[in-house]
C-alpha cells in the first residue's frame, strides 16, 4: 500500500484535534468549579450585606425613639427635673418582656378625651407607657434604662447598664439595648445572637439628655 507524504499530516492533524477536544472540556470543568466558588462568595456576602441593613435599619429606629423622649421630657420639665422614679415616670429600668410602667397610663389616649390627663405626672406616665410599648414592638428583645449617670461608660469606654448617680456633672441618659448580631462569627443558631438578657449584654445606644439640643452617643 502506498502512503502518500499527506497521510502523516493528517494523523497529525486528527490527534491535535483529540488533544483539543480534551483540554477544551478540562477548562470548561476548571471554569464550572470557579464560578461556583464565586457563587458561594456572592452568597455570602448577600447574607452578611443584609444583616448589616439590619442592624444599621435598628440603630436608626433606636435613635429615633430616643430624641423622641428626650423632647418629650424636654417638654415636660416639672416631672423630668425631679430625681427619683416615685416623682419621675420618664426614669427606671424595664427589661426584655415587660417594657411597661408599674402604674400605665393612658389618658392621652382618644378614648379618654372627656377626662384627658389631669397633672403634668399624669401626662409622663401616659407619654412613657406608650413610648415603651412602641420601644418594645420596633426592637427586637428591647430592654431599656433611663437613669441620672454620672458614668455611663467603662474605663474601657464600653457601655454599661449600670447607673451611677455620683458625679458632678450627672445627667440622665437613655440606654437601649436590643437583640444583635454576635461579633463572634464562628457562632451559629441562637448563639449567633446578643441578647439583652445576656450578663454580658451592654446598651447599643447610650444618649443623653441635654437641656439644649439634642446629641445621641452612640455605643463605642
Amino acid at each position: 500500500m502506498l502512503i502518500t507524504s499527506s497521510e502523516p499530516h493528517r494523523r497529525h492533524t486528527r490527534l491535535k484535534r483529540r488533544h483539543a477536544k480534551g483540554f477544551t472540556l478540562i477548562e470548561v470543568l476548571v471554569a464550572i468549579v470557579v464560578f461556583s466558588f464565586g457563587l458561594l462568595g456572592m452568597v455570602g456576602m448577600q447574607a452578611f450585606a443584609l444583616q448589616a441593613n439590619r442592624e444599621a435599619r435598628l440603630q436608626s429606629q433606636a435613635t429615633s425613639l430616643a430624641r423622641e423622649l428626650a423632647e418629650m421630657m424636654r417638654g415636660n420639665m416639672q416631672i423630668a427635673a425631679k430625681t427619683t422614679s416615685a416623682d419621675n415616670p420618664y426614669l427606671g429600668t424595664f427589661s426584655a418582656g415587660s417594657l411597661n410602667l408599674s402604674s400605665p397610663s393612658y389618658c392621652l389616649n382618644v378614648s379618654n378625651a372627656s377626662t384627658g390627663c389631669t397633672s403634668t405626672a399624669q401626662v409622663a406616665s401616659a407619654q412613657m407607657s406608650d413610648w415603651l410599648a412602641r420601644v418594645d414592638t420596633t426592637l427586637p428583645g428591647a430592654r431599656v434604662s433611663v437613669c441620672l449617670d454620672g458614668a455611663p461608660f467603662t474605663s474601657d469606654g464600653l457601655a454599661q447598664w449600670t447607673c451611677s448617680t455620683t458625679g458632678a456633672d450627672e445627667i440622665i441618659y437613655i440606654k437601649i439595648g436590643w437583640t444583635q448580631a454576635s461579633t463572634n462569627k464562628t457562632l451559629t443558631g441562637a448563639n449567633a445572637f446578643e441578647q439583652t438578657t445576656d450578663s454580658t449584654s451592654r446598651p447599643g445606644l447610650t444618649f443623653p439628655v441635654t437641656s439644649g439640643n439634642s446629641t445621641s452617643g452612640n455605643t463605642p
